[in-house]
């Protein structure tokens, strides 16, 4: 039996060293065939074209494995960032309920606040009133005391 061997060793672009990917390629050639070079040729070739091809397949693969790792990395860094964002509205809505808490409770005072701002703005005013009143009374009194003054003289 007469055999060609063809000895070929593909390289594994996945990082995986597997069995099957370091043993040799043969091709063997029955007793009584006749074979031309062209047709060793052909069957090298092609031998050489399903390694290389295997080869590709698996890069393409091991690339494709790669991309859904980092879009797993990626997925878990989002769901990290959602919860921590879910966290902080938790965080903003508690805030939230125990200022309006607050805001209530000072409510009342807030009210007798305004009462009382109420009440000094009125009270300015009737002392504006009581003053011009006292002003007019003053010019009053002054020309009663004239005119007293002037009848007690004659």
């Amino acid at each position: 039996m007469a055999e060609n061997s063809v000895e070929s060793k593909p390289q594994d672009l996945s990082g995986d060293n597997k069995e099957a990917s370091s043993q040799p390629v043969e091709a063997a050639v029955e007793v009584g065939e006749t074979t031309t070079p062209r047709q060793v040729d052909i069957e090298v070739l092609t031998r050489d074209m399903f390694t290389k091809l295997t080869d590709y397949v698996r890069g393409d693969l091991a690339s494709t494995a790669e991309d859904y790792k980092l879009l797993e990395q990626m997925n878990k860094v989002t769901a990290k960032k959602y919860s921590d964002m879910k966290q902080m509205a938790i965080d903003l809505e508690k805030g939230m309920k125990e200022l309006n808490e607050k805001y209530s409770s000072l409510q009342q005072y807030l009210d007798q606040i305004d009462q009382i701002e109420e009440s000094a703005a009125n009270l300015e005013q009737a002392a504006l009133r009581l003053d011009a009143y006292s002003k007019r009374l003053g010019k009053i009194n002054s020309r009663a005391v004239i005119f007293l003054l002037l009848k007690l003289l004659q």
